[in-house]
């Protein structure tokens, strides 16, 4: 069946004659004369594809493309304009179109969007019927991916989420557990209810306990009033613990009783306070090598991971970095005000190619900063981090001189990161893979300041 495309425009040649080429191509065509017949035409019958002008009379493109897209938010709109100005386009982009064209047209160039803009439709139609499928109520927007790996995980999460069990989720930093960890929550049975989060490498042992538990008034020095809890705050609903394999033991003793118990005691009191919450908790830690290592409770464990939910590394995903690199393109154009159609071949070569240690977090963070700093329309190698064009950067594996200690060699790395991330420590540990704690001690053996 061929894609139906409505080309709107108040010159009556210009509309035979891309009636004509597009029909050529394969495209089923119909006319609309200004904006008023174009949402009129909406109205009637769907379209995958609107190209409209900018200045028409009785109804402009950009009052158009507005009400169109209330009546069909799934419509690629592509605006064409012979008065080509940042604002014209920034406000056409900003209103929902998918992109623009400057006439006269180049054919070439037009059949190019136009197919591009039906990948794009494509790619939503087949994301929506995935989550169709897998009956999620959840929007996964904002979890991008089509590879198998990512599929698998969708279909882990249709059937984990309605369940009342503890959810585990591992992976390393930057690849989105809290969006998992949300997920999972919308998909439940408690979505209506409170949805609270933690996280246990923020805080230091004193107030990460108060957090968790509150505290009764006069519990310990500065506590001058009572405090409420987060599991008592998550009563009837979910609490999210991120970073759990950075809880204190002493702290880890009292999680257990949580989830065994339904139960606990403020800090400071004697009373006991019950709560039905269900526990969905993070780690980028192999918790079984914590256990050897007596850092973590083997008996906790065991109780967070009835089910264990592992979120696939982006160098693991290969197949959704580009797709997830135009997600935040597209995102950080609007938010800048940007007019940069996408990224050129070597930049996708570049990419598509390089390790990813920061996985999605980093992703993002270099397709932000291209954004800002692209001088043309189209994203170029220069325009990304330094790390991920050296050639003696190894695709962000760190820098293997022979004769220098492993030591060495991740303090290197680690001063190396803070650089880059203008002194920013906590976007340092997630590139690097660590907690924010940890990159602390590590900075305090350097001697330098934590």
């Amino acid at each position: 069946m061929a894609f139906k495309i409505l080309v709107v425009d108040n010159e009556k040649s210009h509309c035979r004659m891309l009636s004509a080429v597009l029909s050529e191509a394969g495209f089923e065509v119909t006319i609309a004369g200004d904006g008023v017949e174009a949402v009129a035409a909406v109205d009637k019958r769907p379209f995958d594809i609107v190209l409209m002008d900018i200045r028409m009379p009785r109804m402009g493109g950009i009052e158009a493309l507005k009400q169109i897209r209330e009546k069909s938010p799934e419509v690629v709109i592509i605006i064409m304009t012979a008065y080509a100005s940042v604002g014209t386009a920034v406000e056409a982009l900003k209103s929902g179109a998918h992109d623009y064209l400057t006439k006269p047209l180049d054919i070439e160039e037009l059949k190019l969007l136009v197919n591009k803009a039906l990948d794009h439709k494509k790619l939503q139609q087949e994301n929506r019927l995935l989550k169709e499928r897998l009956g999620m109520k959840f929007g996964f927007d904002n979890i991008i991916g089509e590879s198998k790996s990512m599929k698998a995980l969708f279909e882990t999460l249709s059937l984990v989420a309605p369940s009342e069990a503890a959810v585990l989720i591992q992976s390393e930093s930057g690849t989105g557990k809290e969006l998992i960890a949300n997920a999972i929550h919308e998909n439940s049975l408690r979505s209506d209810k409170p949805f609270i989060k933690v996280n246990c490498a923020a805080l230091p042992e004193p107030l990460l306990e108060s957090e968790l538990f509150g505290h009764e008034k006069g519990a310990f020095t500065g506590a001058v009033r009572q405090k409420q809890g987060r599991f008592l705050m998550a009563d009837t609903g979910s609490v999210f613990l991120d970073e759990i394999g950075e809880m204190p033991l002493s702290i880890q003793a009292k999680m257990l009783r949580v989830l065994q118990e339904k139960e606990f005691s403020p800090v400071g009191s004697s009373k006991t306070v019950k709560v039905d919450i269900r526990i969905i908790a993070a780690t980028n830690k192999n918790l079984e090598e914590e256990i050897s290592k007596k850092r973590f409770r083997e008996d906790l464990f065991y109780r967070l991971n009835v089910v264990n939910v592992m979120i696939p590394c982006l160098r693991e995903r290969l197949d959704d970095i580009m797709l997830l690199a135009d997600f935040f393109l597209e995102q950080y154009t609007k938010k800048n005000n940007r007019l940069i159609r996408g990224f050129s071949p070597a930049t996708v070569d570049l990419l598509k190619q390089y390790h990813w240690p920061g996985n999605v977090r980093e992703l993002e963070n270099a397709v932000e900063r291209a954004v800002i700093l692209a001088r043309g329309e189209w994203i170029q190698p220069g325009d990304l981090p330094e790390s991920m064009v050296s050639p003696d950067r190894d695709r962000g594996r760190g820098d293997a001189t022979p004769g220098r200690s492993l030591k060495e060699m991740e303090k290197q790395m680690i001063l190396r990161t803070l650089e880059e991330t203008g002194g920013n420590r906590t976007r340092a540990a997630g590139i690097l893979g660590i907690s924010r704690r940890t990159l602390q001690l590590r900075l305090k053996e350097y001697g330098l300041n934590p």
